[in-house]
């Protein structure tokens, strides 16, 4: 998606140095749309080329940020022959994934907030 313009940020800092135009006599500053290097996605299934199902609300984001991020580091709870996945259940095409992790058994989110697990420093604690 490209940039879109908003009357948000006139008259405060944000709007310094950014594109302004003006419609119907009101003044409006362009917001070029923000792009991750890298977007880590989970996934439920994959094939080999990449494309994707979820579960639950992974769906919500992970589609949207593979789309957004240069490079899309996906891990999948199983990596499946070509095929297996019906083309109406894909939810993310693989054009957009660059690299697949087959992981089997997940950690729970859930239960690690249950549990109290938290990360530090990039190793849970």
């Amino acid at each position: 998606m490209g940039g879109f313009y908003t009357k948000t940020s006139i008259g405060t800092p944000l709007a310094d140095g950014k594109e302004r135009r003006t419609y119907n006599c009101e003044e409006y500053v362009l917001e070029e749309p923000l792009h991750a290097d890298f977007a880590l996605v989970k996934a439920d299934l994959a094939d080999r080329w990449g494309n994707l199902t979820y579960r639950l609300a992974a769906r919500n984001f992970g589609p949207i940020m593979c789309s957004a991020a240069r490079t899309t580091i996906v891990q999948a709870r199983q990596i499946v022959p070509l095929g297996d996945i019906p083309p109406e259940t894909v939810v993310t095409p693989g054009i957009y994934v660059n690299y697949i992790v087959e992981v089997t058994n997940p950690a729970s989110e859930r239960e690690m907030i249950e549990n109290g697990v938290h990360y530090v420093s990039g190793a849970a604690e």
